[in-house]
């Protein structure tokens, strides 16, 4: 008998429980802290998010929480996932039906490009290419993503061309239309990151690409035949060879 019969969107549970476990692999994850989130109905108001304390690398596809971002009586549930989490994301699912996938981390170079005075990420290579003219820079933290923040933090993703969240002083959040999409650009995001802060590093002029440079590179990116698709197949292969465990 199937004691997981009752839960429904398996193979997107899967899915998620990949990118969670492959986070946690990167270092990208914090404690118990972050947050991933999947909607499943058109409206993007159904959303399967990680419960609340579960390290990344226990999180499994029987484990994720499936909440509604219309109820308002979601935190009083007794697998209430956590406020922070409710507050970010629900917020977004519950206004950016576009958004179907939300990741958010504090992962370590993304965070130190938060925490600049100038938190732009420039195309100074292909990788920072691919966040050119689509990445909103969020200057005015508020604390905590609890409730009202949340909301705040959600209206800066009305625009469906902007992918990726800096928020200064706290870390990033990318969405996508899937899973594969939006935790290609999470893992780019931060070695784009890192490359930029090297580079800073050495004190020399950058080299930045020029405007109609970059605006082609960042379509191209879009546009790559199945690269965010073969990205996570290829993890979801390594994990059902080394930790199964993500699939139960």
């Amino acid at each position: 008998m199937n004691q997981h019969a009752n839960l429904t969107h398996w193979s997107l549970r899967q899915d998620l429980a990949v990118a969670f476990r492959w986070t946690a692999r990167l270092g990208m994850h914090e404690a118990v802290a972050n947050h991933f989130s999947l909607a499943l109905n058109p409206e993007g108001t159904r959303f399967l998010i990680n419960p609340n304390g579960r390290h990344f690398s226990r999180i499994t596809a029987s484990s994720l929480i499936e909440i509604d971002a219309n109820d308002p009586e979601t935190l009083s549930r007794p697998d209430a996932p956590d406020p922070t989490a409710w507050g970010l994301h629900g917020s977004i699912h519950r206004t950016c039906p576009h958004a179907r996938c939300v990741m958010h981390v504090h992962s370590i170079h993304a965070t130190v490009l938060a925490s600049l005075a100038d938190s732009r990420l420039p195309a100074i290579d292909q990788n920072t290419a691919m966040f050119h003219n689509r990445l909103v820079v969020d200057e005015h933290f508020g604390g905590m993503a609890f409730e009202e923040e949340g909301k705040r933090c959600a209206s800066m993703l009305s625009d469906p061309r902007i992918t990726t969240m800096v928020m200064g002083n706290h870390g990033v959040l990318v969405i996508g239309a899937t899973v594969a999409e939006a935790f290609n650009r999470l893992y780019y995001l931060e070695r784009a990151a890192e490359t930029y802060i090297r580079a800073l590093q050495t004190g020399r002029p950058l080299r930045v690409l020029p405007e109609e440079i970059a605006e082609k590179t960042a379509r191209e990116w879009e546009t790559y035949p199945g690269f965010a698709d073969a990205h996570l197949r290829e993890l979801r292969a390594i994990l059902d060879e080394e930790d199964p465990g993500y699939a139960t």
